[in-house]
């Protein structure tokens, strides 16, 4: 067991899905691969989305489980998924989905840098830049710190 948020394994430079239900699928089950959290998890992350939108803007949706899930947390973990074409995300356009199960309220510190790191249209460039997942990971590294 690891100490890293992000791990190299659950950053993906081009994800499958084609809606946002199915990204949420594909962003929590690299979370359940990991190990971080339970099935269930993933099945919260979607309740939360249909209760609110988890678009965040810059072209970042960061889905997360409720508030009644954190049972199924293992441990704290992210998920990082690029999507070479946007996803319509209740009517906003996501290029990146970040899975986020966070124990102990580490998830706020957590969402803060990944809040950070799209606040900069230069930054968010470079993603979508990246050439593929070694150079997001490189990119993303600050989360782990």
């Amino acid at each position: 067991m690891t100490d890293t948020i992000l791990d190299r394994a659950n950053v993906v430079a081009a994800g499958t899905a084609t809606t946002r239900e199915d990204a949420i699928r594909e962003a929590g089950g690299l979370l359940v691969a990991a190990g971080a959290v339970e099935p269930g998890y993933v099945d919260s992350m979607q309740d939360r989305e249909n209760t609110v939108s988890t678009f965040m803007g810059n072209g970042l949706a960061i889905p997360h489980g409720t508030n009644e899930s954190k049972d199924e947390i293992k441990r704290s973990a992210l998920s990082f998924i690029r999507y070479s074409s946007p996803l319509d995300w209740g009517g906003e356009e996501v290029r990146f989905v970040v899975g986020i199960a966070g124990q102990n309220n580490e998830h706020l510190e957590i969402l803060s840098k990944i809040a950070i790191l799209f606040s900069e249209e230069d930054d968010v460039q470079k993603l979508i830049d990246a050439p593929d997942a070694d150079a997001l990971f490189a990119l993303l590294g600050d989360v782990n710190e």
